[in-house]
């Protein structure tokens, strides 16, 4: 059966007038939302307006299902406390009209849901039974499909709850801990999902916490946790690689080790590289993906990102904005789709993005611009390297990470550590940059935002400059020459108008010697996928136990963005 299901997220309208400096763009913001007087009637009409907008440009383009966030704010119960309840009845009275807006263009509505969401009062009922949790969560399941009939069906989270900012009285936590634990949430959730006639899709992705953790990657976990599950009402969602949304992924094969019916995930506004400030395009990335799947993967659908993602102070709106500051995110996401659905080659879905007499220029930008990417934001010799830390892949971009570079001695080591061919990096990075000339000259000749491109090359400038300092002898000329570099980035690109990356710089030594690294790096790293003997001793049980005792990730010493974005750095070691 041909891919039939062609999902985009439709959380951008709730983030208008969102104006916190770094923004969590893993949810709608709940708390921001008003409940009442003129404040709530101004803040939802502007809200319909942009969902009208939305959905009429995603329709246009091919997609025929959203999602939104998310279950837990739409559900009543009779645990809920009265201010909880009552803030729950606004937004499903707004949420109906939003639902209305949404049938009306013509797409099909699945609702997202953390497994699993509490408040207080519910914790107190419960007592933290697990039990009596789940039960709880199946009436809430069971009372929201039966409220909204017009929802399609739900999308699962079990591997990744609210971060560590969210201040909500609804909050989700990590629930499910093994396979097993996910075997039994999904025998005992389908009956409901079957007479209801809609649609359980489980997403497999986590980050790293108990044995539930590797379920992305490991095939035995994955096994044991779709035992038995045999269901028209199931849908199995994964992410393209075996991480989060990075490049030198291949694809996943856990594709081709289920039967069940599958969604893959691509994003679209690309949370690690320049949340669509930028051309980082996905465009052959997908081409390659779409035409591995055509294999035995029972591919359902895709599910495509083009504004959830990442903690991050860029802020443009994907099919929002009022000029064509959208248009990385726009083709990311039309191209995407017209590669998956209407199976056209990426010349072809540019072409019908930009028009004929635009696309040769776009092309050529496009290929140059993920040769930046590839070449000069990532390096090739970490990147093409498949390391294991826990139950998690290792990213393949360490030094800029959301909204922030890098350029520091801790980094510098790791990186000298890993790359075994320096010189070839910093020729790749250089001649990558060499190719911003051209790139601003096809931008202003195809009538896309030069600016976008001279802010992308500003940035850049400071990325290699860093690889000179990860990998060039300790230089302290080139240390001004950075220190100077950030500050005239800060001039030209100022924060109040425009959102630019934050530049961490600290050239104070890394007391590690580089052979204690090699050997710290031997012991908790791994390279294959299945664990080690070491594994199941020191780093999947002593490790964590040592972890939760002393809690470093409460402390200073770690980095703020490890201890403040997502759900924090001890997530890793539960």
């Amino acid at each position: 059966m041909p891919p039939e299901i062609f999902l985009i997220d439709a959380i951008g309208p709730f983030f208008r007038g969102y104006e916190r400096r770094r923004i969590n763009w893993s949810k709608i913001p709940f708390t921001h939302l008003e409940t009442a007087g003129e404040a709530r009637e101004l803040q939802w009409a502007g809200i319909r307006e942009d969902m009208r907008r939305f959905t009429r440009e995603a329709a246009a383009a091919g997609f025929n299902a959203v999602t939104l966030d998310d279950l837990a704010h739409l559900a009543v119960h009779a645990l809920h406390e009265e201010d909880v309840a009552a803030r729950v009845a606004v937004y499903r009275e707004e949420f109906a009209e939003l639902f209305g807006i949404i049938a009306e263009a013509g797409l099909d509505i699945y609702l997202t849901s953390d497994v699993l969401p509490v408040t207080p009062a519910v914790e107190a009922a419960t007592g933290g039974d697990r039990g009596k949790l789940e039960a709880f969560y199946r009436e809430l399941v069971d009372g929201f499909l039966r409220d909204f009939p017009q929802v399609r069906g739900l999308v699962l989270r079990i591997g990744e709850s609210d971060g560590v900012d969210v201040k909500d009285p609804i909050r989700t936590r990590l629930h499910v801990r093994s396979a097993k634990e996910t075997n039994r949430l999904l025998a005992n959730l389908l009956p409901i999902f079957e007479n209801h006639g809609r649609t359980l899709i489980l997403r497999t992705w986590t980050v790293g916490a108990h044995r539930v953790g590797d379920l992305i990657w490991h095939r035995r976990t994955l096994a044991e946790a779709l035992k038995g599950i045999a269901s028209p009402s199931f849908i199995l969602s994964m992410k393209y690689g075996e991480s989060d949304f990075f490049r030198y992924l291949p694809l996943n094969r856990a594709f081709f080790r289920t039967p069940h019916r599958k969604i893959v995930e691509l994003q679209a506004r690309r949370e690690y590289e320049g949340a669509g400030e930028y051309p980082s395009f996905i465009g052959w990335d997908c081409e390659q993906y779409a035409r591995e799947l055509k294999g035995d993967a029972n591919l359902a659908g895709i599910s495509v990102w083009c504004q959830t993602g990442g903690w991050h102070r860029f802020r443009r709106l994907a099919f929002l904005e009022q000029d064509q500051s959208d248009i990385w995110l726009r083709l990311n996401a039309v191209v995407a789709l017209r590669i998956f659905r209407y199976q056209e080659p990426v010349e072809d879905a540019v072409e019908a993005v930009v028009g004929e007499e635009r696309a040769a220029a776009v092309l050529e930008l496009l290929r140059h611009a993920e040769t930046v990417v590839k070449e000069l934001h990532y390096i090739g010799g970490f990147a093409s390297q498949k390391l294991f830390f826990r139950r998690v892949r290792i990213p393949p971009l360490l030094h800029v990470y959301w909204d922030c570079l890098f350029i520091n001695h801790a980094v510098r080591k790791v990186l000298r550590h890993f790359v075994a061919d320096p010189e070839r990096a910093l020729r790749e990075g250089e001649a990558a940059y060499a190719l911003f000339p051209r790139m601003i000259e096809l931008a202003r000749s195809a009538d896309l935002p030069v600016a976008d491109i001279e802010h992308w090359r500003d940035f850049c400038h400071l990325v290699r400059l860093a690889r000179r300092y990860y990998f060039l002898p300790f230089d302290p000329d080139l240390v001004e020459r950075i220190r100077t570099s950030k500050k005239a980035y800060k001039k030209a690109w100022p924060a109040a108008t425009r959102q630019r990356y934050r530049i961490k710089v600290s050239f104070e030594p890394f007391k590690v010697k580089r052979q204690t690294l090699g050997w710290i790096s031997s012991l908790f790293l791994r390279r294959q996928r299945g664990y080690r003997v070491i594994d199941h001793i020191l780093t999947l049980n002593l490790l964590g136990l040592v972890f939760r005792l002393f809690r470093p990730g409460k402390s200073k010493a770690v980095p703020k963005f490890l201890r403040k974005s997502a759900m924090g750095v001890e997530a890793l070691f539960r």
